[in-house]
């Protein structure tokens, strides 16, 4: 499968099963949606390969600490693995980095929206480090995958989804606030 930047992003109406750790408990906490939920709103979605692991929890913590960032971009930040969404609860439970998790925690246990991302390691039935921002149109308008042992940078990616969000042009290092091109 081959996913293209300024086309449909794959998988919009795939139905998956998330962990909110902001409920409670009881069905709350495990919400069935859907990428097209949040049509009308840019999306970040970036898949990490497994809980329990070492540079895993660096990025999600540094991803919650930016959510505040990412909601004044009016941007929905989601996350997703192939961990059932039980190991994610078990995994914030247990881990006190990500007691204060503010996002969704997609559980791709059927490897569908992983492998709609194209992100998807058959053999080893986990998720590469992909990071995508769709725009409220449904458009795939970024996209980036690591390897498994390369973390991201969170401050990048709101360096990239400014200047998408100028809809200009906008040269090499470009921040937001400085000159676009006409």
């Amino acid at each position: 499968m081959s996913i293209k930047v300024g086309h449909d992003a794959p998988g919009l109406d795939l139905a998956v099963t998330a962990y909110d750790r902001t409920k409670d408990g009881g069905d709350d906490q495990f919400p069935n949606i859907k990428l097209s939920d949040y049509s009308g709103k840019w999306v970040c979605l970036f898949f990490y390969p497994l809980d329990f692991t070492f540079i895993c929890p660096t990025e999600i913590v540094a991803f919650n600490k930016a959510l505040g960032e990412f909601e004044d971009r009016e941007t929905v930040l989601l996350t997703a693995s192939t961990d059932s969404v039980y190991s994610h609860k078990g995994w914030c439970d247990a881990h006190e980095d990500l007691a204060d998790m503010k996002y969704l925690m997609i559980g791709d246990v059927n490897h569908q929206l992983a492998a709609a991302f194209d992100v998807l390691d058959d053999e080893k039935g986990i998720a590469y480090r992909g990071i995508y921002l769709i725009d409220p149109q449904g458009k795939l308008r970024y996209s980036s995958v690591h390897d498994l042992s390369v973390g991201r940078n969170v401050d990048e990616l709101l360096r990239v989804l400014d200047a998408l969000q100028t809809d200009k042009l906008c040269p090499c290092n470009w921040k937001k606030g400085e000159g676009t091109l006409n």
